[in-house]
């Protein structure tokens, strides 16, 4: 049986592969994210002003600090726009694809069964990894550096968790709240790479760009707001329906709430299933963070996929239906406009990544509290001493 299901899954899973990158993402759509990407670099390399545009339209902006655009001029080099963009998506697929292995390896699944085409399959059929291609965005190389950081706390490869954050974070800062594994370990090696790297970057880059202080005085203002459209957050949802600010204040508050106790409940895991304990707690820390940030779009749920995979692994959080349908909200790509029902197809249009999202979290935080209430309780082990 599992040659068959291999000898099926491989061609499915390559054939999807091969539409997402020379199909759809060649293709491309109307949000396109290098395009900023790429003239950015251009007048970086040139000397010019990188933080010129204006943040008053609806249209994609370039909001990478300084730091994030030394590391990205590379692409500017290239003096033709579609090998360039073209590249940057080779390299977006790579290192997802990268990303899916180092978690097989680290999830202890062999490469060779048939785990590995469903898993390929499964997350290229994702609009998370298909809109990060098709709108050529980086996010795929901040999946790779997330898989690498966990992968490199998992084995002791201290130093190196440290370069994969700091890369990631020179780019853009989506996994820095992931720092609180190896606090929570007190393992202070990782800290040096993810802080000294985005710092090196960030004076070179500084120095480079001409008007780098307008990154400070505009940019970083701009990303502190709430924008009303492509914002799947709690916040960005409230402002689109006119929800009271104390409301949406409040809902905010309790998302960090729930988020801490689920983190805190976790905590038991750490010693007794550590690959669980690292997977499920970055998963919950960063659905707590697209939820209550100023800005959550759907495609970021791809760092969800290490928590969606812990169902492989004894005592997993998510072999409940209620976090399979989290994820169905989150993951695949269905348009919900209804002709018949136009409102209330547009509500669940525009609200269901955030629904997925609140849902995974309430999921997993009713099951380790129902664990913890249980007189039998599940998988639960006192701290035991062990190597840091």
């Amino acid at each position: 049986m599992p040659r068959i299901l291999a000898n099926v899954l491989w061609p499915l899973a390559i054939m999807t592969v091969i539409h997402r990158v020379l199909i759809r993402a060649v293709n491309g759509a109307i949000t396109n994210d290098f395009a900023t990407v790429y003239a950015a670099t251009r007048r970086f390399l040139a000397g010019e002003p990188v933080y010129s545009e204006n943040l008053l339209t609806v249209q994609p902006h370039y909001l990478y600090a300084p730091s994030g655009t030394l590391l990205l001029s590379p692409f500017g080099v290239i003096d033709n726009y579609t090998i360039s963009r073209w590249l940057f998506i080779l390299i977006n697929t790579a290192a997802i694809i990268a990303a899916l292995w180092l978690l097989m390896r680290m999830f202890d699944l062999d490469v060779k069964s048939f785990a590995a085409p469903a898993i390929l399959l499964a997350a290229f059929s994702t609009e998370a990894v298909t809109n990060t291609l098709v709108f050529t965005n980086i996010n795929g190389v901040i999946f790779l550096c997330q898989a690498a950081f966990l992968y490199m706390l998992h084995t002791r490869r201290l130093w190196w968790a440290g370069v994969a954050m700091g890369l990631s974070l020179a780019v853009k800062p989506m996994l820095a709240p992931l720092l609180v594994l190896p606090l929570i370990r007190k393992q202070w090696q990782p800290f040096v790479g993810a802080l000294a790297i985005p710092a090196a970057a960030m004076a070179a880059g500084w120095a480079l760009t001409v008007d780098a202080s307008r990154y400070l005085d505009t940019t970083m203002p701009y990303m502190g707001q709430v924008r009303d459209y492509y914002n799947s957050s709690i916040a960005g949802l409230g402002v689109y329906y006119g929800v009271p600010e104390p409301l949406i204040l409040a809902a905010r508050i309790l998302v960090v709430a729930a988020t801490l106790l689920a983190v805190w409940l976790l905590l038991d895991y750490r010693h007794n299933n550590e690959v669980l304990w690292l997977a499920t707690t970055s998963g919950v820390v960063l659905a707590g963070v697209f939820l209550v940030s100023t800005l959550g779009q759907m495609y970021y749920s791809m760092m969800l996929i290490p928590l969606m995979l812990t169902v492989v692994l004894k005592g997993s959080l998510v072999r409940t239906w209620p976090a399979w349908l989290a994820a169905y909200a989150f993951f695949f790509p269905d348009n919900w406009e209804s002709v018949r029902w136009p409102y209330y197809g547009r509500v669940m249009e525009f609200a269901h990544p955030t629904l997925g999202w609140l849902l995974i979290l309430a999921t997993i935080l009713v099951v380790l509290l129902w664990r913890r209430a249980a007189p039998g309780r599940h998988e639960r082990i006192a701290p035991a001493a062990t190597s840091a």
